[in-house]
């Protein structure tokens, strides 16, 4: 095996090499593979983000009351609604044609760029004057007009985040994502302690989206011109990439909004149903959760790029990324179960007797969870968005609707019970197809 082999991890060892040097040179051989290089990197990002995120709702939990934490935990996932909604599915566009767009590669970025931003900037608008309708207890915003400029520009930096994450994982450069997500790992510490004082109702949002804001315009400055060499983001709309991207980006627009919608609807839905200090109970459970599925979401979206680069290879980096997801996730979900309450007692004993059970059933629905993301991610790579709306919205109803008249009757835990019924059941629909892909049966 040649040093620049990226298709093919080592597959034989010296004889009798057994210590710390065969098991580097293992290590090495597989981030040889652009797969799993990729998907490092992006685990890594979700990790660091997600550990960092504990201890930052930790000081949160300190610093600011349980109805502050919830409120403003329903006010950072109405950012992430209103930035899902405003992507048009040309995040996902732009990391499954990125990689074959050739000359068309600067104006691609720049179309998605220039079309999201204003989108987001005009659903935010509309967003904050419209909540005595749909969110009244996130009324604070549009009663203060710092808050409301905040809110818009959050937005939009989030908005643009998303993007520039897809283009970095389509050029196989997603060790800018992860930096891009470690400045705000890191930094939101900051204003979080320095605003608890000033600013006691948006303190939280504010430390996490002036971070956002500051990890996008070192993304766009400096990574983009490494990753894309000669591309400069400027406004501009160009048809021919419209059209190249209408159709999948919108087909799976809908699809992605079905995908992710539970994660930004439950909070806002508990918040409403059971009030703030609850949410503040769910919201620690979810962010847990988060990074545990962030495990098959990262290697997801890297065997989604990788298969844009070369389609034949399609089931290859399937198996690939079924054996890295169990390969990872087991450990991980077995130990959450054994040392949830010990974990959640760092956050205060009501935390601990509030959100066990939550975080339990969670964790357990990451594992058929895993399974529906290779199948979304194998059937946008071959193009059968039918597939991904009907799967991805049958999950979004099923988890809304069970969640809705679970929660008043069995509190925060009723969520989790709805997600973890939800995927089980959609498994038992995705499990056929993918053995019978793997075995070229389809």
């Amino acid at each position: 095996m040649t040093a620049n082999n990226y298709d093919s991890p080592a597959k034989n060892e010296r004889p009798g090499v057994l210590g710390w040097s065969a098991l580097t040179e293992n290590i090495a051989s597989l981030f040889r593979l652009s797969l799993y290089r990729n998907a490092i990197f992006l685990m890594l990002n979700s990790a660091m983000y997600g550990l960092t995120g504990f201890f930052f709702w930790i000081v949160a939990a300190r610093l600011y009351s349980p109805a502050v934490v919830g409120l403003a935990s329903s006010v950072i996932s109405s950012i992430g609604l209103l930035s899902l909604l405003s992507t048009l599915g040309l995040d996902y566009g732009l990391l499954r044609f990125l990689p074959t767009a050739g000359e068309l590669t600067a104006d691609m970025i720049n179309t998605c760029f220039t079309i999201v931003g204003i989108i987001t900037l005009l659903t935010s608008v509309v967003y904050v004057a419209g909540l005595s309708i749909w969110a009244p207890a996130l009324l604070p915003i549009r009663n203060n007009l710092l808050y409301f400029i905040s809110f818009v520009v959050f937005a939009l930096a989030n908005s643009l985040q998303l993007l520039n994450n897809q283009c970095f994982i389509a050029a196989r450069q997603s060790r800018f994502a992860m930096i891009q997500g470690w400045i705000i790992a890191w930094l939101r510490f900051l204003p979080l302690v320095l605003l608890a004082t000033a600013y006691p109702q948006f303190g939280i949002v504010a430390a996490w989206g002036l971070c956002v804001v500051l990890s996008v315009t070192i993304a766009i400055n400096f990574f983009h011109p490494i990753a894309y060499p000669g591309n400069r983001p400027i406004f501009t709309i160009k048809k021919d990439v419209i059209n190249r991207l209408l159709h999948f980006s919108f087909a799976n627009y809908v699809g992605n909004i079905f995908w992710m919608l539970p994660s930004l609807i439950l909070p806002i839905m508990v918040v409403n149903r059971l009030g703030a200090e609850q949410n503040a109970y769910f919201y620690v459970s979810w962010a847990t959760f988060s990074m545990v599925y962030g495990i098959p979401m990262a290697i997801s979206l890297s065997l989604l790029a990788e298969a844009s680069h070369d389609e034949a290879k399609l089931v290859l980096e399937m198996k690939r990324s079924l054996k890295l997801i169990f390969l990872l996730l087991t450990p991980v979900v077995i130990a959450l179960l054994f040392l949830s309450r010990t974990f959640l007692q760092f956050f205060g004993k009501a935390y601990s007797d509030n959100a066990l059970q939550l975080l339990w059933i969670l964790v357990v629905s990451a594992i058929p969870m895993s399974l529906n993301f290779v199948y979304i991610t194998v059937r946008q790579v071959e193009k059968k968005m039918a597939s991904v709306i009907f799967l991805s919205g049958l999950l979004t109803l099923s988890i809304l609707v069970s969640s809705f008249f679970l929660l008043p009757a069995m509190g925060i835990k009723g969520a989790g019970l709805g997600v973890l019924a939800s995927q089980s059941m959609a498994a038992l629909f995705t499990i056929p197809y993918l053995w019978r892909r793997l075995y070229q049966r389809v």
